[in-house]
């Protein structure tokens, strides 16, 4: 890799660092073509990218962002994940890892905030930004559908007594 070349991958890291809502940092320990290639194509599912990248270039593109605190776990054969939604990146990089032993969860940030294993893991628990945005309009539409029902059912009790009397005086 030349000079431009590692200038090219230090600006494009450093606009990731700056952009993305969430980075996972994670430790290759002899992760074959094929099942990089799989994590690669898990990570696009989940919207989320996959990369590995050269310590020395990360820990300079990582100046002046709010990533700033990840240099202690570059270190190693290590490799980024990164997506806007701050929960995509590490689901994905956990449900791989649970499977495959080659590929440890070393830590990452959400912003400002530096998340060690356990904080990755934690975050990965939770319901991704789709799943929320779901049971948020969910709970938007419940209330009407109860109002509906609720000013319905006078009327429709009104109509069952009539069809018991209609039915009492018709037998």
């Amino acid at each position: 890799m030349d000079r431009s070349q590692k200038t090219d991958a230090v600006a494009e890291l450093n606009a990731v660092f700056n952009e993305m809502g969430v980075v996972v940092v994670t430790r290759n320990l002899g992760l074959s073509v094929a099942q990089s290639t799989e994590l690669r194509s898990k990570m696009r599912d989940a919207g989320a990218t996959y990369k590995v990248a050269k310590n020395r270039l990360a820990t300079i593109a990582l100046k002046d962002t709010q990533y700033e605190g990840l240099e202690e776990y570059l270190t190693g054969p290590t490799a980024l994940a990164w997506s806007m939604d701050p929960v995509a990146a590490a689901k994905a990089a956990v449900e791989f890892a649970k499977t495959n032993d080659k590929l440890e969860i070393v830590g990452g940030a959400m912003g400002a905030t530096k998340l060690d294993e356990a904080g990755v893991k934690a975050l990965a628990s939770m319901p991704s930004l789709d799943e929320l945005r779901g049971k948020l309009v969910g709970l938007i539409n419940a209330p009407a559908t109860k109002i509906a029902r609720v000013v319905n059912e006078p009327a429709n009790k009104l109509a069952r007594v009539f069809g018991a009397y209609a039915a009492k005086d018709a037998a």
